[in-house]
């Protein structure tokens, strides 16, 4: 069990342990076959299936089995395999292009004050649809998942430029404790210090879909009632609320560094270092409101 987003088709499926355990590889007269259960010669002696090399074994001679000794790694039979650098490269692309959907709201939002929340409304539910039809296509679409970064990024700038007005300086609060938390959790993770395991993704999904449940009925309480813009959210119970939020956006980076060095380590297509991009993106963007949601929410309660 995974990250959502790494847990669908955008991922293959090395990157499940008992899986990647079950792939074999034998090798007959049409070169090197995976094979995934049992065949009836498993077990036994590789010579005795196929012989010395030198030796005639069913038409497979010498040189039949040194051209078969010398194929190419099956993992990279599809193409350059997925690597950390890579992963990297279209990570800082994906956050560029956040970077500038947050400046276009930003210069938007100066000029058009007025407009510029129901604007943020519609490039966050155009988001939420991004994001789902990136989670669930089976191949990673990197036109999407920048499309998805280009429109978070637009709400995140004009969110954060609304809470600014409100608490000048909270922009930079929040950013400095989002990347706090990234390399923390980066540097823990690469110290072998933290993992995720099954028992605790278990407790994350069971977590996350009740956090969904209830963001959902806040978000309308906020829409279509006079509760405050902080909804059920407003005081100390925000902040607990906030602080569970953030600890589940935190393990969310876990699972996405796991994924990671899953995929590199089997050797999955290069390709899929977009899907690990857009799995970053979910996780920092949700990270970075949530934290900047408390941060409201305690500086509302100082005044």
């Amino acid at each position: 069990m995974s990250n959502p987003i790494f847990n669908t088709g955008a991922f293959p499926d090395q990157f499940s342990e008992k899986k990647r355990e079950r792939r074999r590889f034998y090798m007959n007269d049409q070169g090197v076959t995976e094979q995934s259960r049992q065949s009836s010669s498993q077990g036994q002696p590789f010579a005795a299936q196929y012989g010395m090399p030198g030796q005639q074994t069913g038409g497979a001679g010498a040189d039949q089995l040194n051209r078969q000794y010398n194929l190419p790694d099956a993992a990279g039979s599809q193409g350059a395999a997925m690597t950390y650098d890579d992963v990297i490269r279209k990570t800082v692309t994906s956050f560029a292009v956040v970077l500038l959907g947050a400046a276009g709201a930003v210069a938007l939002g100066l000029v058009m004050p007025g407009a510029i929340m129901g604007l943020a409304l519609v490039a966050a539910l155009a988001g939420f649809g991004l994001g789902l039809a990136n989670a669930f296509k089976k191949e990673p679409n990197p036109a999407l998942i920048l499309a998805y970064s280009a429109t978070q990024g637009f709400f995140l700038g004009a969110f954060t430029m609304v809470m600014e007005t409100m608490f000048p300086g909270i922009a930079v609060q929040a950013v400095m404790a989002t990347l706090a938390v990234f390399g923390t959790v980066l540097a823990l993770f690469k110290s072998g210090k933290v993992r995720a395991t099954p028992k605790l993704n278990k407790m994350f999904f069971v977590a996350i879909i009740g956090y969904a449940v209830f963001s959902l009925m806040n978000f309308g309480l906020v829409m279509f009632t006079d509760i405050g813009m902080f909804g059920l959210r407003a005081g100390w119970m925000g902040v607990a609320i906030g602080a569970f939020a953030i600890l589940l956006a935190t393990y969310s980076l876990v699972m996405d560094f796991t994924n990671i060095q899953e995929g590199v380590e089997a050797g999955v297509s290069q390709k899929y270092g977009w899907a690990a991009a857009f799995g970053l993106t979910v996780s920092l963007v949700w990270l970075y409101i949530e934290i900047l949601r408390v941060i409201a929410i305690l500086r509302s309660m100082a005044e």
